[in-house]
């Protein structure tokens, strides 16, 4: 890219190690109706995640305050399909509204570093 000062990385690349998985956004509009709630899907993602590491690695999440107070989530996952993201949703107990797969990563900034509120 010109000049330098983005970092892009293409598709193909895994964070978990493992060349056959791909990078998913998900997008769960309205998920939860608190901050408790959305905590405790968390577990159970993490827990479902830890029984299928070959298929499924939740790498982050972005959490959405929605206009009408619940809670939302935009999730970025490594995943062997679509599919698989979908079982684990499901074992998990979450929704799924849209899962879209990421064809590059552009890197302007690192993330904010969180604050409490």
């Amino acid at each position: 890219m010109p000049g330098g000062a983005l970092a892009s990385y293409r598709q193909g690349m895994s964070l978990t190690g493992k060349r056959d998985m791909e990078t998913y956004v998900t997008l769960r509009r309205n998920g939860w109706r608190t901050a408790d709630d959305f905590a405790a899907a968390a577990e159970r993602s993490l827990e479902e995640g830890d029984r299928v590491p070959d298929d499924v690695a939740w790498i982050r999440s972005y959490v959405l305050d929605e206009q009408d107070g619940t809670v939302g989530t935009v999730c970025v996952y490594q995943a062997s399909s679509p599919e698989a993201i979908r079982r684990h949703a499901t074992a998990a107990d979450l929704p799924v509204d849209e899962i879209v797969r990421v064809a590059d990563t552009v890197i302007v900034r690192p993330d904010p570093v969180p604050t409490n509120a």
